[in-house]
């Protein structure tokens, strides 16, 4: 996938039906939890299309969004050379724990840090029931002392020079995601070989349910859109956000005119160009974790 300032260039061929761009070479060896979405404001678990569902197969974490929108529909596994997949879904995990309000960033008193040199401190050690959230949560709630939001990010993918921060690391993320696709019959385990190994994929079975997050997402930044992130579904605003970070976006917008593509894109864009730190002062209910992972991701990239 190549990049012009900082956004995705739509491809002129398609790989797929909705094709991945992921990668299934993750740092830690592939995918995560799965387990109820969540609303805007941290409450209940919701469908794709953002009321309240009790059909447990259509209920997401932004880690499995993500991941879907990456898979390679036919094949079953994202793309090999997708290198940004790894760190977003960890940014994933940070903002799906802020939004289930079990973390948040320490408070400051009087001269204003970055949010990425904030503290990510525990504000609910009670458990999920997801898997990979809950592993998280546990690494944040055994550290001694507490670490910079900064910090976490590195930590969970993988990224840091200190050994003994290793054991922080999420490991099989992709692959434990996938599973739990699987398991909510969005796909199908199978194995392929590929020349010299054996891999296992996850084909897509219930095209339904991922047209439905595509369409999400292409709703958000065309008929829905509303000129300003805080009016946005915060659980949405942070899925388009994220997608582009694990080079992901475009595959919801393969379907779109050139015409509502140009426009998706120009939206997009100006998502990115948001100053972040301003945007976490600027509502008292503003997520101060998802802004300074958006930071983060963007700083990364």
């Amino acid at each position: 996938m190549h990049r012009s300032d900082g956004l995705v260039q739509r491809r002129v061929a398609n790989n797929n039906s909705n094709g991945g761009t992921g990668n299934n070479q993750d740092s830690d060896g592939g995918g995560g939890g799965g387990g109820a979405g969540v609303d805007h404001d941290g409450g209940e678990p919701t469908s794709l299309n953002g009321d309240y569902d009790a059909s447990k197969d259509t209920r997401f974490t932004l880690m499995e969004e993500v991941l879907l929108l990456g898979l390679k529909d036919k094949e079953g596994y994202t793309s090999f050379w997708n290198d940004c997949i790894s760190t977003g879904l960890r940014g994933c995990i940070l903002i799906e724990l802020a939004l289930r309000d079990k973390i948040e960033l320490e408070k400051v008193v009087g001269r204003r840090r970055s949010l990425l040199l904030r503290k990510v401190v525990l504000k609910s050690a009670e458990l999920t029931g997801d898997t990979l959230l809950d592993e998280a949560l546990k690494h944040i709630r055994d550290t001694e002392t507490p670490e910079t939001l900064q910090n976490w990010v590195d930590y969970l993918s993988g990224e840091t020079w200190n050994p003994m921060k290793l054991r922080y690391q999420l490991k099989n993320v992709r692959e434990r995601l996938a599973k739990n696709l699987v398991e909510k019959g969005v796909l199908t385990t199978e194995k392929q070989n590929f020349f010299l190994f054996d891999m296992t994929t996850h084909p897509l079975i219930n095209s339904t349910l991922k047209n439905k997050l595509i369409r999400k997402v292409q709703e958000a930044l065309l008929a829905k859109w509303v000129n300003d992130p805080h009016r946005m579904d915060r659980r949405t605003l942070a899925l388009i956000l994220l997608s582009h970070s694990s080079d992901v976006l475009e595959n919801a917008f393969i379907s779109l005119s050139d015409d509502d593509y140009e426009v998706a894109m120009r939206r997009v864009r100006e998502l990115l160009e948001l100053d972040m730190e301003a945007e976490a002062q600027r509502h008292s209910n503003g997520n101060e974790i998802m802004w300074g992972v958006f930071a983060a991701l963007i700083k990364s990239n």
